[in-house]
């Protein structure tokens, strides 16, 4: 009896040390209840990025329930949800969340199943409050990440006015598109209001073409007719120069001009091969046989 005395007393201690100790990794938090009634929380995820976790200390009779301090994820099956326009939209979504309040949690939603459950309808629910606000196009080409940030704000402030102890970190819509049948119908529609906006701009482009050559034939016009008359009245001063100058030299001495007149007109007539008919009295040939050049009566 002397000798299995300390093998019993060694026994009581490991199992003292059993029901007395436990360990919580960084990623857990311990809710320790005493007969079902909330006594702690252990390395509660408010102490942000500092762990406590490692060896604790618990009376026998107390229990703990290793809740998690990280991010849950939660992807939902995809349902169909109706627009602004009622056009359906499958929509594809998923949420992360973090235990904030332990001990709600436990008495609200006890377990992950039932929490999975409860923030599924939650969030089917802020899905189709925000969504059927809004036209499918916007959803399926821009503005999702709005859409997303407005639903977790919805989410969020239920699950406080529920008292569900968690927040919802991040909500993402990883798909929403239009079922085939409305989306072949709606591409259909969508392709035939871009060629009516390319008929339109083909249409202001032919239109604007036309306008830009008219303008620039006007202008043309106007060019060349003021050049037109620019060159009439310079070359009307020039003839006016000409007839000055040669009215000038004909003052001066009338036989040298009449002269000066006839070897231009036998250097620019008689030059080439040209032949002429002419009558042996022609004024023409006057200065050919008479260098005063009488004219012949």
């Amino acid at each position: 009896m002397k000798k299995s005395l300390p093998i019993i007393v060694l026994a009581l201690i490991v199992a003292g040390l059993f029901t007395c100790t436990y360990t919580l990794k960084e990623w857990e938090q311990g809710l320790i209840l005493q007969f079902g009634k909330y006594k702690r929380v252990e390395n509660t995820w408010t102490l942000g990025d500092e762990s406590d976790a490692g060896l604790k200390f618990k009376l026998p009779w107390e229990n703990v329930l290793r809740l998690e301090r990280r991010n849950i994820e939660i992807d939902f099956a995809a349902e169909t949800i109706y627009d602004v326009k009622q056009k359906p939209l499958e929509v594809d979504a998923f949420i992360l969340y973090q235990i904030v309040d332990p001990l709600a949690y436990y008495k609200d939603l006890n377990n992950r199943p039932r929490a999975t459950r409860v923030l599924d309808e939650l969030l089917d629910s802020s899905l189709r409050a925000v969504l059927a606000r809004v036209d499918s196009e916007q959803i399926i080409s821009g503005g999702r990440s709005e859409l997303m940030a407005e639903i977790q704000t919805i989410s969020n402030q239920v699950a406080a006015d529920k008292g569900y102890g968690v927040e919802i970190t991040d909500v993402r819509i990883k798909k929403a598109e239009l079922p085939t049948k409305v989306a072949n119908s709606v591409f259909d529609r969508m392709n035939s209001e871009r060629e009516k906006i390319a008929r339109l701009h083909r249409a202001n482009g032919e239109k604007q073409k036309n306008e830009i050559i008219a303008d620039a034939d006007k202008q043309a016009t106007v060019i060349r007719a003021t050049a037109t008359g620019a060159a009439q009245a310079i070359r009307g001063e020039g003839d006016a120069i000409s007839n000055k100058v040669y009215a000038d030299a004909y003052g001066q001495d009338a036989e040298f001009f009449a002269f000066y007149r006839s070897m231009e007109s036998y250097r620019r007539g008689l030059g080439g091969k040209t032949t002429y008919v002419l009558s042996p009295d022609s004024d023409f040939l006057s200065y050919l046989d008479n260098q005063g050049g009488p004219r012949r009566r």
